[in-house]
């Protein structure tokens, strides 16, 4: 896979180190030369140059990327990175940090933005996680499809036990899509039982976070 990753701070050079270790391609630029001396990714194709001139994208080939990931500390820069990707050289996923949450309403396909990702909600959502149980936790927003990738940890007391997945009526367009349980990744298949404890991973619109947690907490 082919990925342009705009931002070489510590960000950008984790995520292009991390995509490199499972072997694709990846393109790091940056406006910043001192950010690839300091600090080399090794393996990716380091470009210096502004990521928001059209020119420059031209020049390294954008709209061969399969992947644009808009990862720079200004949400400025990565909502205009996003856009130009998306409607100048038409990538099929673009992925944008989001750097205040105050910004993350502007991170949608208006902007050309697939995926946004908040590091602050994402933190946040680490901690409910930790502490919530019964309770709709959401992990991600999938800007593309209109829904968010929640997370919801079934309570000791719950009345889904026993029950196969097949027997448990989810609201409209809500996607059991794992189940968590132990350490272990258990596919949702349609005889698999729910046990008190499991974080079930869901891709629901917002307006269904209340049915699914409705669902985990009376059955």
């Amino acid at each position: 896979m082919r990925v342009v990753v705009a931002g070489a701070g510590v960000v950008g050079r984790s995520i292009a180190r991390e995509l490199l270790a499972n072997n694709h391609h990846v393109t790091l630029i940056d406006k910043r030369a001192t950010v690839f001396t300091r600090d080399e990714v090794h393996g990716a194709d380091q470009r210096v140059g502004d990521a928001c001139e059209l020119s420059f994208l031209e020049q390294l080939c954008v709209e061969r990327a399969d992947v644009v990931v808009a990862a720079t500390g200004d949400d400025k820069v990565n909502l205009v990175v996003s856009l130009l990707a998306k409607t100048e050289f038409a990538v099929a996923r673009v992925v944008a940090r989001v750097n205040d949450p105050r910004n993350e309403w502007l991170f949608d396909e208006r902007w050309g933005v697939d995926v946004a990702v908040s590091t602050p909600r994402l933190i946040v959502s680490v901690v409910e996680e930790a502490v919530t149980v019964g309770d709709v936790v959401r992990l991600m927003t999938l800007r593309r499809g209109g829904a968010n990738l929640v997370s919801v940890t079934l309570p000791d007391q719950t009345p889904l036990a026993g029950r196969a997945v097949s027997r448990v009526r989810l609201p409209r367009d809500a996607a059991l899509v794992a189940i968590l349980r132990g350490g272990r990744v258990i596919v949702p298949e349609p005889d698999v039982p729910f046990e008190p404890g499991d974080e079930l991973l869901v891709v629901a619109p917002e307006d269904a976070e209340a049915g699914l947690s409705d669902a985990v907490k009376g059955g």
